[in-house]
């Protein structure tokens, strides 16, 4: 009989992904298991696939090992790093509402809003400091390259500000702008526009295309609006599946982005 694997499918504003507990479930090829499943119409359908671990014996409390949904490695995401804090609580991994979560780009600190119910309303998660110059992420060459700000939140962005959003031809822009080669590694790409109540940003995410949100790319838009003078320090980011708040304090120099996560399904399949 052929061993099945628990899933979770969650999504932090329609940015969804598969979450799956690597302690309990050995998947020995993450990569190809990410795209059989991720695709909409013949898998679960998601923006990738997320291993989440609990670390006992660790300074972090778990860690997140991330996949896009062509199988590329991932060194960060933000929305899925809210639906972690909201999984491991509610499932009752932790009873904690401070969590340190390890990822590919730093750790990361969750600070869980849990309500009467004792359910996670919002996470807001410490995502560090915002990188400027990474010669290897961003290697300008300035040829068919639209004038934008590179930021790195561990994972590169580029964010190029329009008068009119709603003009962009995203997908093929976007899927142009990913493989550039002013960016050695590949690159997510924003367009944002900013607005009277927030910034509206859509992303092309590198790995998985137009996605409903991205959370790096949210601090990212946000950390560009200030350094270029659009926006101050706090920012409501408007994207197609919802707002993310997001401040950049003076303080530390980090960047604290705050917003829902959502249980989606959960159920039992075979590795493909």
């Amino acid at each position: 009989m052929t061993n099945k694997i628990h899933f979770i499918k969650m999504h932090g504003l329609g940015n969804d992904y598969i979450f799956v507990d690597a302690a309990k479930f050995y998947i020995p090829n993450p990569s190809e298991t990410s795209k059989a499943w991720s695709r909409r119409h013949t898998g679960i359908g998601s923006d990738g696939l997320v291993l989440i671990k609990k670390l006992p014996h660790s300074d972090c409390d778990f860690s997140m090992t991330f996949f896009n949904a062509d199988g590329t490695p991932g060194e960060m995401c933000g929305n899925a790093s809210r639906c972690i804090g909201k999984y491991v609580y509610e499932s009752g991994m932790t009873q904690s509402t401070t969590l340190n979560l390890h990822t590919a780009a730093g750790i990361k600190i969750l600070n869980l809003e849990v309500n009467g119910d004792n359910m996670v309303e919002r996470v807001s998660v410490d995502m560090g400091e915002p990188i400027l110059n990474d010669p290897n992420q961003f290697a300008p060459t300035g040829e068919g390259l639209p004038k934008g700000t590179f930021v790195s939140m561990g994972c590169p962005h580029y964010v190029i500000f329009v008068d009119d959003i709603n003009t962009i031809d995203l997908a093929q822009m976007g899927s142009e702008l990913e493989y550039h080669p002013s960016f050695p590694e590949r690159c997510n790409i924003e367009f944002a526009q900013v607005l009277p109540n927030g910034i509206r940003m859509r992303v092309w995410e590198r790995g998985s295309g137009i996605t409903m949100a991205c959370g790096t790319g949210a601090c990212a838009t946000a950390t560009a609006a200030a350094l270029t003078g659009r926006c101050g320090r706090k920012s409501t980011v408007i994207m197609d599946g919802g707002t993310l708040d997001i401040e950049w304090r003076e303080t530390d120099n980090h960047l604290y982005m705050t917003g829902p996560a959502t249980i989606a399904f959960e159920g039992d399949i075979e590795l493909p």
